[in-house]
């Protein structure tokens, strides 16, 4: 007799740096996103949707891993052999698209864009392959104002989204200042290129560093605290000079760093170009209340000069935040942007100005979490409980009404008793059960029970008479009042 043969089963498995989300956590980041889209939108932005795939020649050469050009994608070949790739970032669609349609869009052309991004690298803590930015940027204006008008929408759309003022800030230096600083130092010629991206790195480790840190990257090179030695630049002592006067420019106001910055980068046109486009920013922002307290122009800000052509920004949370065992949690910026006048030209062959900023809503949420020591996770529907199986009907009547009034809410059709439909309306993280069983209903009653408020009492009652005795968290009212009661316990 034949053997039979097994049939294949695969392995609920998903792949390393991609994560399944469900619920309340997709519900909160929608609210963060909407909140976030309304300050743009309030700017006169327009939203945009651009294909999850891009020929991969479109993309060019702004991969997220800089020492591995034309990787880091995800790629597939079509059926007509040509390279398809996973979009990495939301900015090298928008140079095609606005390639693409350029006599047919106003000029400056406004947009915003939420969608999921792709890339090709090795997945770690915090670090997913597959994750969503919030976009907003304005192409065909030139710096300065467009850049002010960004870092003025970053930093709304931040407090829109939940964080004080004084919680964060946004710094903002410019490519040009630093290739200004550069060939001050002596650093300008192609021989020297190795040696300039050295002082770039080095610059960027000034807040974990400290001065001393960065001093000793700048020449021979620096020891850690495990042991481990890294090389310096081999600056000279009046080069790395140059470098710290640069990054210790930073005052208390913008127009004294603006001051600042002149005396050390006059000498270079191009740093002259840089620091006059600074002063224009520095004195609209100004002008529209937005100080350093909020956008501060920040010379130790180095931020993929590679990419930007001038301004760049990101946005920085400035409270201290501890885990259980004292350590002090580092969240790294909230977003960034800048400006890239060269994207859109690799299609135009003409160059076309473009400024543009984005936003890293999971950090965010997981910042202000930790901040507030509260959930931002959105509660789930009211449940109207259904403990008699004939009156299913009216148990659906009750949980239409509730929508009809805006509020949303579902009836259970599980089939379970008392205690498994409660823990099911927990799991959901309903607000508010309803429950109607004979006694109420021969009284033409319901019983609201706010699962809020009794989760908080829980935990500050350890008698176990007075729980019973006492139940705050559950009234009766009468049944044509549902509506009216319910709003009044989500209200508070």
């Amino acid at each position: 007799m034949a053997k039979k043969q097994k049939s294949f089963r695969p392995k609920a498995r998903k792949p390393r740096g991609f994560t399944d989300r469900f619920g309340t956590e997709i519900l909160a980041e929608q609210v963060m996103f909407a909140k976030i889209q309304k300050v743009y939108a309030m700017y006169g932005f327009d939203p945009l949707e651009t294909p999850a795939f891009e020929f991969t020649d479109a993309l060019g050469k702004f991969l997220p891993d800089v020492d591995r050009p034309g990787q880091g994608v995800f790629s597939l070949q079509d059926d007509d052999e040509q390279w398809m790739s996973l979009r990495y970032d939301l900015t090298a669609p928008l140079a095609r698209f606005v390639a693409e349609n350029y006599d047919a869009l106003p000029k400056p052309f406004r947009r915003y864009q939420v969608g999921r991004v792709w890339r090709n690298e090795k997945p770690g803590p915090g670090r997913f392959r597959e994750f969503t930015q919030v976009d907003a940027d304005i192409v065909g204006a030139p710096a300065p104002f467009a850049d002010a008008e960004i870092c003025m929408m970053f930093a709304d759309a931040v407090e829109a989204a939940g964080v004080p003022r004084g919680d964060y800030v946004v710094r903002v230096s410019d490519r040009k200042t630093v290739n200004g600083m550069l060939e001050v130092a002596g650093l300008a010629g192609d021989d020297a290129a190795d040696q300039r991206l050295g002082v770039l790195r080095a610059m960027d480790k000034l807040d974990r560093l400290g001065e001393a840190g960065v001093r000793q990257l700048l020449g021979k090179g620096r020891k850690d605290d495990s042991g481990d030695y890294t090389d310096g630049v081999n600056l000279s002592d009046g080069q790395a000079d140059v470098v710290m006067a640069f990054m210790a420019a930073t005052k208390d106001s913008n127009a004294a760093t603006c001051a600042a910055l002149r005396n050390i980068v006059g000498k270079s046109n191009t740093g002259l170009e840089g620091v006059t486009t600074l002063e224009r920013m520095a004195e609209t922002l100004a002008a529209l209340s937005y100080d350093a307290s909020r956008v501060q122009i920040d010379l130790s800000i180095v931020r993929g000069l590679e990419y930007y052509t001038g301004p760049v920004f990101e946005a920085d949370f400035t409270f201290e935040v501890e885990d259980d065992k004292g350590r002090p949690i580092q969240f790294g910026s909230i977003g960034g942007g800048g400006r890239y006048d060269d994207l859109v030209k690799r299609f135009k062959g003409v160059e076309v100005p473009a400024v543009g900023v984005s936003i890293g809503v999971s950090r965010l949420i997981a910042a202000l979490q930790t901040r507030t020591g509260a959930t931002l996770i959105e509660r789930g529907p009211v449940v109207v409980l259904a403990l008699d199986k004939d009156q299913t009907p009216e148990y659906q009547k009750m949980a239409a009404e509730l929508r009809a009034a805006g509020i949303r809410a579902e009836a259970y059709i599980g089939g379970a008793n008392f205690g498994k439909q409660i823990k099911y309306a927990d799991k959901r993280r309903a607000p508010v059960a309803i429950i109607q069983g004979e006694d109420e209903r021969a009284k033409g009653e319901v019983t609201i029970k706010d699962l809020v408020l009794g989760e908080t009492l829980s935990a500050e009652i350890t008698d176990n008479k007075e729980w019973r005795e006492d139940q705050p968290a559950q009234f009766a009212v009468p049944r044509d009042k549902l509506v009216e009661a319910v709003k009044q316990v989500l209200a508070r």
